[in-house]
């Protein structure tokens, strides 16, 4: 007889109540866990995966969630039942949790040995030195460099990556027996997504534990998972090991999201063509102040010497880690931060261009940013926030007119026209984002500047997205600068190919050149981390 699952969840309902009527969010899910394996939850936002999650911890509690049906058996014991000091026993000791932003997750007002160590000291650990030796080795243990150099540092101190890997250490401090990494990786780069996979998969290896990851990246399910569960509206429409669901799919859900990975390749550009936006020789450098007089005593060199050109229905890839100085460039090329070196758009120079001089060029040059849920103001309708450019750049337009090009650029962008009146709150992520790509249309430009568009989209909604750039582009003759950690995306998008290090150039030319034959070991770093995914899967190397 096969031994008992570590996990089991049974028939389980979570039905949230709003102003009298009941909503079920979850719907009759069942899965099993065994001790040492990795079962990943997929599926798109809102299918029900982190919802789940937290109630296997019971941390649905303090909100209106109900549970009509099921049981959550850990070890036996029904979670939904136990009470509260079997769940305190639990949560932190034999169960953990990660979730998706570490910088959110991590309190900013006290320093990582604080933040550990109260993970220990909650559980029953005695002693200054005994906590603060056995943090030490916890950070040792995820891989952070000179651990107890780094006990008195603050979140703000760290890189997205070890901010992650503090979060995985304070999970760990405890030897959890059950693992739950609630989209982990997502707000990283490819190289520091790779490594927190691998420090998963070894840590796992070495301590026994079963990880339950959830995840919108079929990618990382290939890598990490043994097991999967694909969600759709609160149900698990298919299940069972990686290799088999994913080889052979049968439910047409999970069929359209493997399918669903950007792909193609885009039109090929005419070299020729009129260059947009040119820069040459661009630098951005923050001044480093220090003492009582704040001396310049140095610089942060974010963009330090690179050149670019834009043309006429081409998009220019910009690739890179964080704080390789891509979103600056871009911000720099749109006169939004000061800059040195001369930036021209239609061969005018507009480098010593104050505000007012840049006013009417504001029409032609747009920006779209990350984060469609900040980007969006919540006190405007759909409508006010399309037309608000139009307000200051076509003062003379009357409501009616207004109304009009608000419906048009809402249609270009695959939105019903009728819903201009909602708020952004009404709307799915990818939905936001159309907003915001209708905000910049409105305005008919020439030169648009994305900034990470689709990093925080469902892998489905990603190449939705990509598809309508494409189709935008060749409509409308559009120059994109587009920047991402995203290869893939990249990869369907760009011809053209800038890749980042430090402020400074590594590789530049053909996208197709570059994805074919990287010559930089940085080039071949990046991708071999993005791609290795794809490699793992068997779809081979770019």
């Amino acid at each position: 007889m096969p031994d008992a699952p570590l996990l089991d969840v049974r028939n389980l309902s979570i039905a949230f109540r709003q102003g009298g009527v009941e909503t079920l969010a979850v719907d009759s899910v069942s899965f099993n866990l065994q001790a040492g394996r990795t079962l990943a939850l997929v599926g798109e936002s809102g299918s029900g995966k982190s919802i789940t999650a937290l109630s296997i911890v019971k941390l649905l509690g303090a909100t209106s969630a109900t549970y009509p049906s099921g049981e959550i058996l850990f070890k036996g014991q029904d979670v939904l039942k136990a009470d509260d000091q079997a769940l305190r026993r639990m949560r932190g000791n034999e169960i953990t949790m990660v979730f998706q932003e570490p910088m959110s997750s991590l309190n900013p007002l006290h320093h990582i040995e604080r933040q550990i160590g109260e993970i220990l000291s909650l559980h029953g650990m005695r002693g200054d030195a005994a906590i603060r030796t056995r943090v030490i080795e916890l950070l040792a243990e995820v891989g952070i460099p000179d651990p107890s150099s780094r006990l008195n540092a603050y979140p703000h101190q760290l890189s997205g990556g070890q901010r992650q890997r503090v979060m995985i250490a304070m999970a760990l401090a405890n030897k959890p027996d059950l693992f739950i990494a609630d989209e982990p990786t997502t707000a990283l780069d490819v190289t520091v997504q790779a490594q927190i996979l691998r420090l998963l998969k070894d840590l796992q290896a070495r301590l026994g534990m079963a990880m339950l990851f959830i995840t919108h990246d079929l990618g990382i399910v290939r890598k990490i998972a043994d097991d999967v569960a694909v969600m759709q509206r609160g149900r698990i429409v298919e299940a069972g090991p990686v290799a088999d669901v994913f080889g052979n799919p049968a439910h047409p859900y999970t069929q359209a999201l493997l399918a669903a990975e950007p792909k193609g390749e885009p039109a090929a550009s005419d070299p020729s063509a009129t260059p947009i936006v040119t820069g040459d020789d661009i630098r951005v450098w923050f001044p480093i102040k220090k003492g009582f007089l704040r001396r310049t005593v140095g610089h942060v060199k974010a963009v330090d010497g690179i050149s670019v050109t834009v043309r006429e229905g081409q998009t220019v890839g910009v690739v890179g880690e964080s704080g390789s100085g891509k979103t600056t460039l871009g911000l720099a090329l749109l006169r939004l931060i000061r800059s040195e070196g001369p930036i021209a758009y239609l061969g005018r120079r507009i480098d010593g261009f104050g505000s007012k001089e840049m006013r009417p060029l504001r029409r032609d040059m747009q920006v779209v940013f990350q984060d469609p849920y900040g980007s969006l103001s919540p006190r405007l309708s759909v409508a006010d926030i399309v037309e608000e450019g139009l307000l200051v750049q076509n003062a003379g337009l009357s409501y009616a007119q207004r109304r009009e090009i608000v419906a048009q650029a809402l249609a270009d962008t695959g939105l019903d026209p009728a819903a201009m009146d909602r708020y952004p709150h009404e709307f799915s992520g990818g939905q936001r984002q159309r907003i915001a790509i209708a905000r910049a249309m409105a305005l008919n430009p020439r030169f648009v500047v994305l900034d990470e568009p689709t990093s925080a989209l469902d892998m489905s909604v990603q190449a939705q997205i990509v598809d309508l750039l494409r189709d935008l582009q060749k409509r409308r003759n559009l120059a994109y600068l587009f920047i991402s950690h995203d290869l893939k995306v990249v990869r369907a998008l760009a011809t053209e190919l800038i890749v980042m290090r430090g402020g400074k150039v590594v590789e530049a030319g053909s996208a197709r050149d570059i994805f074919a034959a990287p010559q930089s070991d940085y080039t071949k770093a990046l991708f071999a981390a993005a791609f290795s995914i794809e490699t793992h899967a068997g779809a081979g190397a770019p």
